[in-house]
């Protein structure tokens, strides 16, 4: 390392602080799941595709959930649909 450079009062960890309400977590997400965030905001013009995963995660958890009968029976439904 150059001797120009002075680090004595340089500090460890994240140069950004995470804002208030935020939690900084490390999660593994397919590639095409990733891809598919990372291509609506290019689409867009403009944004993050981290808010907007937080944003779908969020409409998740406010959505009623349906029953597990009702899922089967959608997935089978949607399934038969497929298989023709």
């Amino acid at each position: 390392m150059k001797k120009e450079y002075d680090f004595s009062q340089g500090q460890r960890g994240p140069v950004l602080k995470v804002p208030p309400g935020k939690t900084r977590v490390t999660i593994r997400l397919d590639d095409d799941v990733l891809d598919w965030f990372r291509q609506q905001v290019d689409d867009a013009g403009s944004g993050n595709y981290q808010t907007l995963i937080n944003e779908a995660l969020r409409s998740f958890m406010h959505r009623k959930q349906e029953s597990l009968e009702s899922t089967l029976r959608r997935v089978i439904r949607d399934e038969l649909r497929r298989s023709g």
